[in-house]
């Protein structure tokens, strides 16, 4: 395949250069995402990203954003795909297109469609054909639309990526499935190259290093890590062995990172994120960020340059100057290469003879340093000081031909960072920055006359003149006369300036701009306020469906997104009073009412969890479990079963719980090696009755680790249906068994085992408990639950539009109120705002304070952001971004004075306190 390096594409690879139409070219390529901002502002977005230095972005195509159910597409309005990659080639940016079909992107699923995670004996994200079927109908809607904006096609679309970080997932078959999803891209025309990129370094696990698809490097190192270079050198090295440049498709904003990168020889720099983003409607992940899950805010922001209302941070002042020392070098530097040094900095040898050298100073203070430059050591007449957390690209022995100037001479070096170069009519500008003392060193096979003007000057010999500045709020020049023909002006700034050039004029000019400030303050908003109550027993959704006897998954029902209500009604029991539930295998937040009490909110993470009760539930009570999708997981993680990428929502069973009975002590032990047969020793014929009785886990060893097993034998209940095993705390690794069948290893994040299957009500159970017990302390403990099932199930569920058809129906009982809200706990309640101020047509972010209150956030129909103010302990870790706040975009808002409508589901969360939500606080967003 000739995707890469042949002679006739538009974008040409090799181990030296990233060249588009023959061009060589650094690319700088910040994340902009279109389904993360309103249509209104994509070119907007688009030109703040190009005005502040980025030639390129990058985007993803989430295959669940266009596929709202099987078989079902949408590219229009919000969703219109050729629309935005048309815009970005009219802006001028080229584009690094990256439709999956796996994202990650802390996005719902990873943008797998959640109907996949129901498909029997589907391998998501391997070479497996049933899969890579459905791959290939997202493909066949999205490819086609990528390759008519390709560069040269009419777009600016320079590469296509292919899945995304593989080597974090435990693909099979890497090398299988890479090749499959490049021949799909083959067969729908895609003509520039097709990369795959390593999230964790794992080339031949992301790639299988299949023909014809570029490997390329996602790195998230600590900016300051000392063996960072060292580290992407060697990456560097791997990839020119293959004939590939060494491309990083993601890393961290930080521009002082990206400078350490570009001098291990990166040609293309793609910080993730540079501009922010909302995850607006259903569209929210939930990780492994937390403790150890977590829910991805609505607000998507990593404190690139760009907020996701659009306004201006101090780091992208920094993109913008590195932009220009780029271009200040061009082709040269485009085609650079590292250059080993063990004396100093990093290096790069420049294309066109030359070096630039980075001094890099990764620690907390400032350093006095010294550049080897041939035999002598620069500067000659001041010092330079390399400062903390910076990395100038300082220039050695560069040839004057390369900025156009036909004599032989050289800018022998610079203490100063050479900022840009311009020629005019009657000279050629050059002009340097720093914070300090800047020291230049121009030379030529002839004399040079040299002009100090505001600066300092030495002249040792007559083809050599030394410059000396100081990097201050006023500007300093000075002039070096070549030959006749040949006049240089250098001009000296200060770094504060240099992150507000703007350019230079015809006459040799600086301009300059002005940092954009953005206000902080809340002002008082013209809104009027009004509540209408829910019965929070009741379902918001006008469907339902009987499920049976059993409960079973929402995705198995066809709910993928959203909102859901189970009932079931508790069984008769002699049993009468319930000391609490269990649900079962729950995610991800649970909200559970026994008639019209509350009982608690959880955020099981797909294991199931203890709800206690502190009055007596009626038998005949009915069950309602409110369910929220926040989000199917971006990652793979094993710690809890809502990690699994095909983990599934909702949940299995509720079980009201009438015996907690402690079962840590008295267990038979016997000491084993590690080659011993586990089912042997949990086998109910084997005689244990010489065995020691000890409490669990309480059997002194001198061995490390030590292999024991723990077995008793446990009279059920009679009027029990369900027994479930709770081992809270740490057993190290250790593995359980009933009646000989296996329950698997302990996991201290999902602590419940059920018993059921494999035993029966008033009869004896025996339990086996394997410990491999190391140098950690145990703090294991065992108790039994006993308890009757719910049964009769029913399912409701709805997504956005379900829940603004009863918003509207609510609102014909609502009543006035001030702004702020209390609710006893468990209530549920309808918020509505009429808005008529836009802010000028620029919107708001709109700040949510309070305690233990959930809000789902409509704004004229667009569900705009879910939070949960801080509060109780059953809270659970929220990352990504603000999650006190929500964005109302200005293109959203309409056009009249009224009709512009807040719509905020209300949740009291609280499992023993009431929730207050505070009057919103309304700021204005600032024009870009």
């Amino acid at each position: 395949m000739q995707l890469s390096t042949s002679k006739e594409a538009n974008v040409q690879l090799s181990p030296e250069a990233l060249r588009i139409q023959g061009e060589s070219k650094i690319i700088l390529c910040a994340s902009l995402f279109y389904f993360r901002l309103p249509r209104g502002l994509w070119k907007e977005r688009l030109q703040q990203v190009k005005a502040f230095g980025y030639n390129a972005i990058d985007v993803y195509f989430p295959w669940n954003h266009h596929e709202i159910e099987e078989g079902v597409w949408d590219f229009t309005g919000e969703k219109d795909v050729a629309h935005f990659l048309q815009e970005a080639s009219e802006t001028g940016v080229w584009v690094i297109a990256r439709p999956g079909p796996y994202i990650c992107s802390e996005w719902d699923g990873g943008a797998l469609p959640a109907y996949l995670f129901v498909k029997e004996n589907m391998r998501l994200r391997d070479n497996d054909p049933s899969y890579l079927q459905h791959v290939a109908r997202w493909y066949g809607q999205i490819l086609p639309i990528i390759q008519s904006y390709e560069e040269g096609k009419g777009g600016s679309v320079i590469a296509v990526q292919l899945e995304n970080e593989l080597d974090y997932y435990p693909c099979s078959d890497p090398q299988g499935y890479i090749a499959a999803l490049r021949e799909m891209a083959m067969e729908h025309g895609i003509g520039v190259p097709l990369i795959a990129c390593a999230g964790q370094g794992g080339l031949l696990e992301a790639t299988g290093f299949a023909e014809g698809v570029v490997p390329t490097c996602n790195f998230y190192p600590n900016d300051r890590d000392p063996a960072f270079e060292e580290k992407v050198l060697c990456y560097r090295g791997e990839l020119e062995r293959r004939g590939y440049p060494l491309l990083v498709t993601e890393t961290n904003r930080s521009h002082f990172l990206l400078r350490r990168l570009l001098s291990a020889g990166a040609k293309l720099l793609g910080p993730y994120l540079q501009a922010s983003g909302t995850n607006f409607g259903f569209t929210n992940a939930a990780n492994n960020w937390g403790d150890p899950v977590a829910f991805l805010t609505s607000d998507y922001d990593f404190h690139g340059m760009i907020t996701p209302e659009g306004h201006i941070r101090e780091e992208a002042y920094e993109g913008r100057l590195l932009h220009n020392v780029i271009q200040t070098y061009g082709s040269t530097l485009a085609e650079a290469t590292p250059v080993s040094s063990a004396t100093g900095p990093f290096r790069l040898a420049l294309k066109q003879g030359g070096e630039l050298v980075f001094l890099v100073n990764v620690h907390d203070h400032d350093e006095c340093v010294y550049i080897e430059n041939g035999r002598e050591q620069v500067p000659t007449h001041t010092t330079l000081t390399a400062v903390a957390g910076h990395c100038p690209i300082l220039p050695l022995q560069v040839p004057l031909q390369t900025w156009g100037i036909p004599v032989n001479g050289f800018l022998d070096y610079a203490t100063a960072e050479l900022l840009q170069v311009k020629q005019l009519s009657d000279r050629t500008l050059f002009v340097f920055h720093t914070d300090g003392v800047g020291e230049i060193r121009f030379s030529s096979d002839a004399a040079l006359q040299m002009e100090v003007g505001t600066m300092q000057g030495h002249q040792e010999t007559d083809d050599q003149a030394i410059l000396i500045f100081q990097g201050t709020e006023i500007e300093k020049r000075a002039k070096v006369q070549l030959t006749d023909d040949n006049l240089i002006e250098i001009i000296g700034i200060s770094r504060a300036s240099a992150l507000l050039f703007e350019g230079i004029d015809e006459v040799g000019n600086l301009s300059f701009g002005t940092p954009r400030t953005a206000s902080q303050e809340s002002q008082v908003v013209d809104i009027t306020w009004k509540a209408s109550q829910v019965n929070p027993a009741l379902s918001l959704a006008d469907n339902e469906m009987s499920l049976g006897e059993a409960a079973s998954y929402l995705e198995m029902n066809g709910v993928y997104r959203g909102f859901a209500w189970y009932k079931a009604q508790l069984a008769h029991s002699p049993a009468a009073n319930y000391q609490g539930f269990i649900v079962q295998q729950a995610c991800d937040i649970v909200s559970l009412y026994a008639g019209e009490t509350y009982l608690g909110t959880v955020t099981p993470g797909g294991a199931s969890q203890w709800i206690p009760t502190t009055s007596s539930v009626s038998l005949d009570s009915e069950l309602t479990a409110r369910v929220e999708i926040w989000g199917h997981t971006n990652f793979h993680d094993t710690n809890l079963p809502a990690l699994h990428l095909n983990s599934l929502k909702g949940l299995t069973g509720i079980v009201g719980v009438t015996s907690q009975r402690d079962l840590n002590q008295n267990w038979r032990f016997k000491l084993m090696q590690q080659a011993d047969d586990k089912e042997e020793y949990a086998n109910t014929s084997l005689d244990d009755q010489e065995w020691p009785i000890v409490s669990i886990g309480g059997w002194l060893s001198a061995e490390q680790p030590a292999h024991q097993c723990y077995r008793k034998r446990v009279k059920l209940s009679e009027e029990a249906d369900s027994w479930i095993l709770y081992t809270p705390g740490n057993f190290t690794y250790a593995y359980a068994f009933v009646n000989g069948h296996s329950l698997g290893q302990i996991n201290p994040n999902n602590p419940y085992l059920d018993l059921t299957p494999h035993v029966k009500a008033g009869e004896s159970a025996l339990l086996t408990v394997f410990l491999d017990k190391t140098y950690v302390a145990l703090s294991g403990q065992i108790t039994l639950y006993e308890g009757i099932s719910a049964t009769r199930w029913t399912l409701s569920a709805c997504q956005e539009q379900g829940l603004l058809q009863h918003a509207q129906t609510s609102k014909l009982s609502s009543r006035a109120i001030d702004g702020g809200i209390t609710l006893k706990s468990g209530a549920v309640s309808w918020l509505y705002g009429e808005l008529k101020d836009d802010n000028q047509g620029l919107g708001w972010r709109v700040y949510a304070k309070g305690k233990d209150m959930k809000l789902t956030v409509f704004f004229n129909g667009h569900l705009v952001g879910r939070l949960w103010t801080a509060g109780g302990a059953n809270r659970p870790i929220f990352r990504g971004g603000s999650d006190d706040s929500f964005y109302l975009p200005g293109p959203w808002f309409h056009e009249q004075e009224e009709g512009n409508e807040l719509m905020i589901l209300l949740e009291a969360v609280a499992n023993d306190d009431d929730a207050v939500l505070e009057p919103l606080q309304f700021v204005p967003v600032s024009a870009s």
